[in-house]
């Protein structure tokens, strides 16, 4: 997974980094634990051959903005996302992480 430094992208504030087909751009030199929230989205990307993350991704976001009516709350309850913030602080994660581990998050 490589990490590239930039001011201008992800947009918005709140958003520190994005992961794009395992290449992350970041706004400044992550933490161990962002690093790691990164790499479980290369692996979930990995698992869905990329486009089948980036598919059930944008689809679980406007399931989810219906449901909370806030953009921010959808994308921080998107089964990807609640895999990866919930395991990010676990730095031995990935090594146990069973594949399509996001699943369990979907109903959640």
């Amino acid at each position: 997974m490589k990490v590239i430094l930039t001011r201008h992208f992800p947009f918005g504030k709140r958003y520190a980094a994005i992961n794009l087909f395992g290449l992350v751009f970041a706004k400044y030199q992550l933490s161990r634990q962002e690093l790691n929230h990164e790499y479980i989205h290369t692996l979930q990307q990995r698992e869905l051959l990329f486009v089948g993350f980036y598919i059930i991704y944008i689809i679980e976001w406007l399931v989810r903005l219906a449901q909370y009516r806030n953009a921010y709350k959808a994308y921080l309850n998107i089964s990807f996302e609640c895999e990866a913030y919930n395991r990010m602080n676990d730095l031995n994660y990935a090594r146990k992480r069973k594949i399509f581990a996001w699943r369990k998050y979907i109903f959640t």
